[in-house]
């Protein structure tokens, strides 16, 4: 029996699931989450069972390891030989990876380069790509590119307003990432409204620790929120989202340190979004129950958040010329409540509406009210399917 386990490395999480194919039956899956951070949770789930553990995992490395242990612990695989294929998401794929590719020494290496343009999550794929080419070296390794559904957007939403020479000597545009999440969904959605994707306007937000928003018109994407790197679009867990660039050079004036280009990348990667402003936490989980509390700055971190996504939205709708459904996905898209409630409390005006007896946790599908002109779901994504059938069509080429 054929096995194909998918990696969807995040740049704070590791999710992953184990395929029987071509069936595409899933055997086993779970998400390690909260890597780097203290207690890090690794959940298995396998026949109709849930296991747990908390332990500080210090990367993607170490994950890779837990991963692979449990498969054998819990007798998912009795051995990695009965695993033939593995499939990995990689953020950043620049003008160099236009499609899924299979992966060898160059590959890691230029996937490597790449990561100027996703410093938080290219150099974690590597270190997964490379922690599982030395526990299963002789299997079909395959690289599936979040920027590959985005190579649709015409240029006028791509380039961006500075001179020609950049985007000509080093191809400073704008790439998007959560390609397969955005795709994935918004087919899922045409299917929820049964109609053709073609004829439909669709905007999807994957909002996780990382978060996207795309305007998806005819089944492709016209537009996305991140930029040249995922620190670009809204405001995220640690990354800042849009700014005016005239604050960096403001900043190196005043804080020589910050003089190094790393010292940059490292603040607006790391020590910004809901980390930055709430000084307590990333996760909107923890936001969400400080700001019930009456913690005031994770109540702006929270405001701040909603209204990023909110102007977004709002932009997209201007950029399809109307829209058919708003979708929320990924881990904060899919559970949190009250962060849907707030985004579409302020989106009223353009015929969308949520029902509360919808909008309640675990909820999937519409979760807008029967008269709401614009369509409000909750589709969970399943970027490891998308991943899992690339690696099996690769796999056979």
């Amino acid at each position: 029996m054929s096995k194909t386990i998918a990696i969807n490395a995040g740049s704070s999480s590791l999710k992953w699931q184990l395929y029987k194919m071509p069936e595409e039956e899933v055997i086993a899956k779970g998400l390690i989450e909260r890597i780097g951070l203290k207690d890090s949770i690794s959940t298995v789930k396998f026949d109709g069972k849930s296991e747990s553990q908390t332990l500080d995992i210090d990367d993607h490395h170490k994950a890779v390891e837990i991963l692979m242990s449990d498969l054998l612990r819990f007798e998912i695989i009795k051995s990695f030989d009965e695993i033939t294929g593995v499939g990995h998401r990689v953020v950043a794929g620049g003008e160099d990876f236009k499609e899924s590719t299979l992966i060898g020494d160059k590959e890691i290496e230029k996937i490597d380069e790449l990561s100027a343009l996703a410093p938080l999550h290219n150099p974690a794929h590597v270190a997964g790509i490379k922690a599982f080419k030395e526990i299963l070296p002789d299997i079909t390794s395959v690289a599936v590119f979040d920027t590959a559904f985005h190579t649709t957007m015409p240029a006028v939403a791509y380039r961006y307003p500075i001179a020609n020479k950049y985007y000509e000597d080093y191809q400073v545009r704008k790439y998007g990432a959560h390609g397969t999440s955005h795709q994935y969904v918004s087919q899922e959605a045409a299917k929820l409204l049964d109609k053709p994707a073609k004829d439909l306007k669709i905007i999807t937000c994957h909002i996780g620790n990382g978060a996207s928003i795309t305007a998806v018109k005819g089944g492709k994407s016209v537009d996305t929120s991140m930029g040249l790197t995922p620190l670009g679009g809204i405001m995220m867990g640690t990354r800042s989202g849009d700014l005016d660039p005239a604050i960096i050079p403001f900043l190196i004036d005043r804080e020589p340190e910050l003089s190094d280009a790393e010292a940059i990348r490292h603040i607006f990667n790391r020590e910004s979004g809901l980390l930055g402003i709430s000084e307590r936490s990333s996760d909107m989980r923890d936001i969400i129950d400080a700001r019930e509390a009456g913690d005031e700055k994770a109540k702006l971190a929270f405001d701040m958040y909603v209204d990023r996504v909110q102007k977004y939205i709002g932009q997209y709708v201007a950029v399809l010329n109307g829209v058919d459904a708003i979708v929320f996905t990924a881990g904060v898209g899919e559970n949190s409540v009250p962060f849907r409630e707030a985004v579409i409390e302020g989106l009223t005006w353009f015929g969308m509406s949520l029902d509360p007896e919808r909008n309640v946790f675990g909820a999937e599908g519409i979760i807008s009210t029967e008269d709401s002109s614009v369509k409000v779901m909750v589709i969970p994504t399943d970027e490891e399917l998308v991943i899992a059938r690339d690696v099996e069509r690769l796999k056979n080429k």
